[in-house]
């Protein structure tokens, strides 16, 4: 449990300093995300993000990710996916930023434990990128963890915080990091809403992000099942 505080705190020293943005604009990122289980033990993962520099316009990113994941126990997930990324960088702030495509694929593990009414989520994840800036091409690759600590208030509304460092696997090696917390409603079994704020921060930059997101995950077995079951009369 000590350490549980000790991460707590943590979380709320940070957002202390979330004035120290170097856009000097709230952004936004609209988020949906799903788990559409077809079997016992797969499931596509689809994801939409749309990111803004400003909360209502000054597009930056449009994040389109999908994925199979296969639940070796109640309590790890391992998944492979597939991303495209349309970035425009025109707003930012960063020197000799350029618009680019990106195709991204990648390699991901979650595990999850309970402490005591604390869920606590391990995400590592490998991407390679594949990167067009219209003029020449790049591919790089990074490494991610994720600490996501999630606790359910009542039935309907719970808390959730994560940190997320990014580090590059050529160059400089830090890449990024993602400080969120934000509070849930659970509207169904299997649909919540999130609301929140996102402090990101690069080497030279950080950026406040309000984020909404909705989480969609439908068990499709039924459906998938039928399916399998038509094409093979």
């Amino acid at each position: 449990m000590r350490s549980i505080v000790l991460i707590l705190l943590f979380f709320a020293g940070s957002f202390l300093n979330a004035q120290e943005t170097g856009d000097n604009k709230w952004g936004a990122w609209y988020m949906y995300f799903g788990k559409n289980k077809i079997s016992e033990n797969l499931s596509i993962h689809s994801e939409t993000q749309l990111r803004l520099y400003e909360t209502t316009r000054n597009f930056n990113q449009l994040l389109l990710r999908t994925g199979l994941n296969y639940q070796l126990n109640p309590d790890a997930m391992a998944t492979l996916g597939y991303g495209y990324i349309i970035t425009d960088g025109s707003f930012a702030e960063f020197q000799n930023e350029r618009n680019t495509r990106e195709h991204r694929i990648f390699e991901q593990f979650i595990i999850i434990n309970k402490v005591g009414e604390f869920l606590l989520e391990h995400r590592y994840r490998m991407e390679q990128r594949f990167l067009d800036f219209g003029a020449d091409n790049d591919i790089q690759h990074r490494a991610r963890y994720r600490l996501q600590i999630t606790l359910p208030l009542t039935d309907i509304f719970f808390i959730n915080v994560y940190d997320e460092v990014f580090l590059n696997l050529q160059d400089t090696i830090f890449g990024q990091n993602r400080l969120y917390a934000a509070v849930g409603i659970h509207i169904s079994h299997n649909i919540s809403i999130q609301i929140g704020y996102l402090k990101n921060h690069f080497n030279t930059i950080n950026f406040d992000r309000l984020q909404i997101g909705v989480s969609f995950n439908p068990d499709l077995r039924g459906i998938f099942n039928k399916a399998v079951d038509e094409s093979s009369n």
